[in-house]
């Protein structure tokens, strides 16, 4: 697996036959705190919704708004982890990362970490 500033990459990243999914990928990447729909990472990839939603599928086994939110939650949990909680509060890092539902991200943050985000700031 390579690496994205720090962020690990799906398996076949570098094939050339990817390269616009990893056009994509890379976008997600770069954009990950910025609000962006699948529009957004479709024209990035120059190539259709349809067509990218079929390449994450196909090859990632994921949906791009669900790539998108899994790359988010691990900059949150990274956030956390560095963040002084007397400081700092979960919403505060949540939104930065375009979290807006408290908590519907708690339940994913949870479901992906098995502690909630706070546990993760108290540490």
């Amino acid at each position: 697996m390579s690496a994205f500033q720090g962020e690990p990459l799906p398996e076949g990243f570098g094939n050339r036959k990817n390269a616009r999914l990893r056009a994509a990928v890379e976008f997600i990447h770069q954009h990950a705190a910025e609000p962006l729909t699948v529009s957004d990472i479709a024209h990035a990839a120059a190539i259709s919704v349809r067509s990218l939603q079929e390449s994450f599928q196909r090859e990632l086994n994921v949906a791009p708004m669900n790539y998108l939110r899994e790359v988010r939650l691990r900059h949150v949990h990274a956030d956390l982890l560095k963040a002084d909680p007397d400081v700092t509060t979960v919403a505060e890092v949540a939104s930065t990362w375009g979290f807006g539902h408290m908590g519907r991200f708690s339940h994913e943050y949870l479901n992906q970490f098995g502690e909630y985000p706070k546990q993760t700031l108290r540490r």
